[in-house]
């Protein structure tokens, strides 16, 4: 195995993939807690339930898309499975994330299934 080759493998194993989930708001006592969910975030779905506009001003919608496989044609890879392909779909989430300034999060299906138009 090359030098390159090992170190790839080792970050993604101390890291364990190269995403995660934070928070943008503090949740530092109750008071923030209620603002950020219950009772809070009734205001906020209530907004959208009124304008469904409003769901790109409170949620993280406007700037969110999903990167998703089903594992079947991945790079150079070929069927390499959904499982196998995480690593490669988190790859493309932080490139979008990291020059684009957009999350990102993969989505790997376990299916194959083609549906047709009938």
């Amino acid at each position: 195995m090359s030098k390159v080759n090992e170190e790839a493998l080792k970050l993604h194993k101390d890291y364990q993939g190269k995403l995660g989930v934070y928070s943008k708001v503090p949740l530092r006592n109750s008071r923030d807690l209620a603002l950020a969910y219950s009772p809070g975030v009734a205001e906020p779905c209530t907004a959208i339930f009124d304008d469904e506009n409003m769901i790109y001003d409170y949620t993280i919608k406007g700037n969110l898309v999903a990167v998703v496989t089903n594992g079947t044609a991945v790079l150079g890879l070929g069927n390499i499975g959904p499982r196998a392909a995480l690593p490669v779909m988190e790859g493309k989430a932080l490139l979008f994330k990291s020059f684009a300034g957009i999350d990102a999060f993969p989505l790997c299906l376990d299916t194959s299934l083609v549906l047709h138009k009938l």
